[in-house]
């Protein structure tokens, strides 16, 4: 798992041949603009654009993982609290892996919090679970999912 602000993005340039044009694209200065949305983006990635007038309560938010791709999510407006646990440390499976889907929910507690901030960006990995979306406020953010290679 990786929190950074976008603009020191291409130290993580290495990690993954598909994060510079991705990181290209979330550097668009018309991202606030875009509709909500998901739909393929840069032809192998997949854009989530996501407007929440509020988000959920901690405990309403279960763990996700994904197998096939990378998660990079910018905040673009609000706070998004996203708790963070190692897959490995996760024993408590609420849903098996969905293969369509490219997601697996687990209901164990994170084993930390962080307050992910407009402009800052978190980068999850298939050995990271996440629960995002937590917040008293809207949110906006954009999901890229960056295929793993």
């Amino acid at each position: 798992m990786i929190l950074d602000r976008l603009e020191l993005a291409e130290v993580y340039f290495p990690l993954n041949p598909g994060f510079a044009r991705a990181f290209e694209f979330l550097r668009r200065k018309d991202l606030a603009g875009l509709p909500v949305a998901k739909g393929p983006v840069n032809g192998d990635q997949i854009l989530d654009v996501i407007k929440c007038p509020c988000g959920r309560k901690a405990a309403e938010a279960p763990l996700e993982v994904h197998r096939k791709y990378v998660d990079i999510q910018l905040v673009l407006a609000g706070t998004d609290r996203m708790g963070w646990k190692t897959l490995a440390t996760c024993r408590n499976l609420r849903d098996a892996y969905n293969p369509v889907r490219d997601v697996a929910f687990y209901i164990d507690t994170p084993d930390v919090w962080m307050d992910v901030l407009p402009g800052m960006m978190a980068i999850f990995f298939p050995d990271d679970t996440h629960a995002p979306m937590v917040s008293d406020g809207p949110i906006h953010k954009i999901v890229l999912k960056v295929p793993i290679i």
